[in-house]
């Protein structure tokens, strides 16, 4: 799982798929000043995250990422799609998705379509809530590390 770092430590890599370049950046920031060891990669759009997931097109020298984060509404395809070919095809299904909700009726939607997500986390809307977001990423993260290796 990850990529090792010079120090023999596992680079987790994180695949965001976030429309918004301002949300982008903060999200990039608030994980490089995390203490969790990760490689963020940025993708705008469900055909983009398809692409990286699959390693095709422009992605192809990308790494499959370790854990998405993934925001359901996307220009073009959305999130439900992406989401819902993860869980369809054998070779992504392991891959853990988050799914990013801006309230709790965004969570009941997704699950509406019976495509569900391995978990689903609020985004933040201020910048002081990036740190609560980020650790609870990072509990989601260990949480399965540790449930992978029992």
């Amino acid at each position: 799982m990850g990529t090792p770092d010079e120090r023999g430590n596992d680079l987790i890599d994180i695949l965001l798929v976030e429309p918004n370049p301002g949300d982008s950046r903060l999200f990039t920031e608030n994980f490089s000043d995390a203490k969790l060891l990760n490689t963020i990669h940025t993708v705008s759009d469900a055909e983009s995250a398809l692409d990286f997931l699959y390693q095709r097109n422009n992605h192809s020298d990308k790494p499959r990422p370790d854990i998405v984060l993934l925001e359901p509404h996307l220009p073009g395809q959305s999130g439900m799609d992406v989401l819902s070919e993860l869980k369809n095809e054998p070779a992504l299904r392991e891959i853990p998705v988050v799914v990013l909700t801006s309230s709790d009726a965004g969570e009941e939607i997704m699950q509406s379509h019976g495509i569900d997500a391995d978990t689903y986390i609020r985004k933040p809307v201020e910048p002081e809530e990036f740190v609560e977001f980020v650790q609870s990423i990072e509990d989601f993260w260990f949480a399965i590390v540790q449930k992978s290796s029992e």
